[in-house]
């Protein structure tokens, strides 16, 4: 019994030592990242951290989440790059507070997450609203750690109508989207939800994308909106000095190319503007490797 008991003890110790060995070496593989990132304000954000090599920043459009970009983030780890992804505030794991939804806060939590992990030479990706937060970011914290910037599908310049800019949206036309969204939102996905893909997305795939905006809360969705329609973000991209590729699709009935992505090119210094034909809002999902070779090419380049 003793002898075997000894025998017992071996097996464990060398067991242990073979797992200490090989955590040890996958240690000196990958090493040690931080599983949270807490926002200058207390609030902890939800992220996605994969792969290794120069990394790409993915930030998420309004009322979805870091799952949206789930196809590029594949495509891209399985081409060498490090893929990250965060929850905005109030959006999918992230925590609500109730309160930080204007563009400096919400360039401050993008901040967070750079800082955090001590992202160089990452390479930021926004879609739609996501766009201005990007810009906003590099108007106040600089482009140090910035490689480059992709606007995919962006919400910005500036989308409300005022003197100075007469091509904008009557403000009252937002807020009587809004009004329909407080009564019956859930109609309102719905009865968009076409313009935002085109008749080759699957059923499946347009459940997926259009639960996100119904799992995000309605509160979020409104102040959100009102970032999107209300900021003015002319001034931080004539500012911007990092290279920067704006993507934008010509069928995009959400935040169309003549009064989003063509302005913002043209006020980016030395912006290249690529155009691609037929796709709507979601051509993350409808041009995806379309997208996807352009996000390789630029982020690896």
């Amino acid at each position: 019994m003793q002898r075997r008991a000894l025998l017992t003890s071996a097996l464990v110790a060398a067991s242990g030592v073979a797992m200490a060995a090989s955590t040890a070496s996958d240690a000196g593989r990958m090493p040690a990242r931080p599983v949270s990132i807490d926002t200058i304000d207390g609030v902890r954000l939800f992220h996605r951290d994969w792969g290794a090599g120069r990394p790409v920043v993915f930030l998420h459009s309004w009322g979805m989440n870091s799952a949206m970009w789930s196809y590029q983030m594949a495509d891209l780890l399985n081409h060498g790059l490090r893929c990250v992804a965060y929850d905005r505030r109030g959006h999918g794991l992230s925590a609500d507070p109730g309160r930080g939804y204007d563009a400096d806060t919400l360039a401050d939590d993008l901040a967070a997450v750079m800082d955090t992990l001590n992202l160089r030479g990452a390479t930021l990706v926004g879609h739609s609203m996501a766009g201005g937060e990007i810009v906003r970011y590099l108007g106040r914290h600089g482009p140090d750690r910035v490689a480059g910037v992709v606007l995919l599908a962006s919400t910005t310049p500036f989308l409300t109508k005022t003197r100075d800019n007469p091509g904008g949206v009557d403000a009252a036309v937002f807020e009587a989207g809004r009004d329909q969204w407080r009564q019956d939102f859930p109609k309102w996905v719905d009865d968009n939800a076409a313009s935002f893909f085109v008749t080759q997305t699957s059923p499946a795939m347009r459940r997926w994308a259009m639960q996100m905006l119904l799992q995000t809360p309605l509160p979020v969705l409104l102040a959100c909106n009102q970032v999107v329609a209300e900021t003015d973000y002319r001034a931080d991209l004539r500012a911007m000095t990092t290279r920067t590729l704006v993507i934008h699709g010509d069928r995009d009935a959400s935040a169309p190319l003549e009064r989003t992505g063509r302005p913002s090119a043209a006020l980016i210094p030395g912006a290249r503007l690529v155009v691609y034909e037929g796709a709507p809002h979601g051509l993350f999902l409808t041009h995806m490797d379309r997208l996807n070779a352009d996000l390789r090419a630029f982020a690896g380049s």
